[in-house]
């Protein structure tokens, strides 16, 4: 049987366009439907569910970004290209940071969209090949997706896996940043899926769980004698990895002198195992996370700044799970469906899910996770009531103690600090609408939300 016929979307409300671009892509093979606006878009892709949608960002009363919106409802993971005009760049800047798959600017060339076009098909494929039924409502979406891919709603999900769908078609290196339990290796197998590298191996060691001669051993192997109880050769992970994913977590936890050899590897792609003399060549993408402020770190001397540089090409903060409560009640479920139970919000008097969604969650979506499965074994029928929750969790939110007063000139830093938290709490944690209001770029502002730990 032959392989369906990928669905493009187009809408424009130059007729002009639509017709050429009908021609264009009818030409290559593609099933075209267009729309002369962007409310009649919006119900075409509700109807028709295609693969990918191609729309003018500009457009009287519904536009581009109304059109993306929709597009996440409909389906979190329709890929949305988006034609701008010079003057709209910043619109789809703005736009690439709420999910859109890709921007491309008039005036441009043919092959240029249709290579577009072909990247978000293949992101489209990948998605199908991990059980993401590509016709599913959103929440269907939320709830058959696999255990390895991460589950969420809220706007700074959103904004975390738009930035993984954007970076994961590419070779470059990715540094995680986020609290302990946030998720980091579910957004770290995610970039591997969706990647090139995707049929290739995910290989993860946490670096923080070793001493350094045996984490030096399990990175780079050894040969038969180079240290007591080496009593044969043996292939380290980054040869285990070759040709697809490394993930190192909690890469803050090395030693120097595992990060002069972690440096090489990002420099030369060598490797030389524990005593070895001959360099041995690895094809290999890195993607590291840490819980740490690395660039505090390279202040105190204990990791190096010229790794640290090779690591931060592509930063993404992952959000805390107190910045995107509204997730709370699908991840519930979501942990609950993995051990075939019920849905977990229906278990819940509202006294008792109320008193979840406001605990401050310190441990993250790890803790949450572990919260369920006690709640499930100690109650596994019945409603489950404010009474039935862990003591901390009735409690609620932990004070913060005050040990120092303001300072009666606060320094330019503090003031700064207080104008970004002041900013992203009255932008309720939407980082693209707070870089916005501050004057600054998205990646600027992720770097000093993780310098001031906000």
């Amino acid at each position: 049987m032959p392989p369906p016929v990928p669905s493009i979307l187009l809408i424009d409300d130059e007729p002009s366009l639509l017709e050429s671009l009908s021609i264009l892509f009818g030409r290559r093979g593609y099933r075209v439907d267009t729309a002369q606006s962007g409310r009649a878009g919006i119900r075409q892709l509700k109807k028709e569910r295609p693969d990918v949608v191609v729309s003018d960002i500009k457009m009287p009363e519904v536009t581009g970004i109304d059109v993306l919106k929709a597009a996440r409802e409909v389906d979190l993971f329709l890929p949305v290209i988006l034609i701008t005009a010079r003057a709209d760049v910043d619109t789809a800047v703005q736009a690439l940071n709420e999910g859109a798959f890709q921007y491309i600017q008039k005036p441009f060339e043919n092959r240029e969209l249709l290579a577009k076009v072909e990247d978000a098909l293949q992101l489209r494929s990948r998605m199908s090949s991990l059980a993401v039924p590509a016709t599913a409502k959103r929440e269907t979406v939320r709830e058959e997706r696999p255990e390895s891919l991460p589950v969420g709603q809220s706007a700074a999900f959103n904004e975390a896996l738009g930035m993984a769908r954007s970076v994961a078609p590419t070779e470059s290196t990715v540094l995680l940043q986020g609290e302990s339990g946030v998720g980091k290796e579910v957004f770290a197998r995610l970039l591997h899926q969706l990647s090139n590298r995707a049929e290739g191996p995910f290989v993860t060691i946490n670096c923080g769980a070793l001493p350094e001669q045996l984490l030096e051993s399990e990175l780079f192997g050894h040969v038969k004698g180079s240290f007591t109880g080496a009593i044969r050769d043996k292939d380290g992970m980054f040869k285990v990895a070759q040709g697809g994913t490394f993930f190192l977590d909690e890469v803050g936890e090395t030693t120097l002198a595992i990060q002069v050899k972690l440096l090489r590897v990002l420099q030369e792609r060598e490797i030389i195992a524990v005593g070895a003399t001959t360099p041995e060549k690895v094809n290999v993408r890195i993607i590291a996370a840490t819980n740490k402020d690395l660039e505090k770190e390279v202040a105190r001397g204990t990791f190096r700044q010229d790794l640290f540089y090779r690591l931060n090409v592509i930063p993404m903060l992952i959000p805390a799970l107190r910045e995107r409560r509204e997730d709370i009640p699908l991840l519930m479920d979501h942990f609950l469906a993995k051990r075939g139970m019920e849905k977990g919000r229906d278990r819940m008097t509202k006294r008792a899910l109320d008193a979840l969604l406001a605990y401050h969650w310190p441990g993250n979506v790890r803790e949450l996770e572990n919260a369920m499965e006690r709640l499930m074994i100690l109650h596994p029928t019945g409603k489950i009531d404010f009474d039935d929750l862990p003591k901390k969790i009735q409690q609620g939110e932990p004070k913060t103690l005050v040990t120092d007063a303001p300072p009666a000139t606060p320094t330019m830093e503090i003031l700064e600090k207080a104008y970004i938290k002041w900013v992203l709490e009255t932008t309720d944690g939407n980082k693209a609408r707070a870089a916005e209001i501050l004057g600054i770029d998205t990646s600027t502002l992720y770097r000093k939300i993780d310098r001031y730990s906000l």
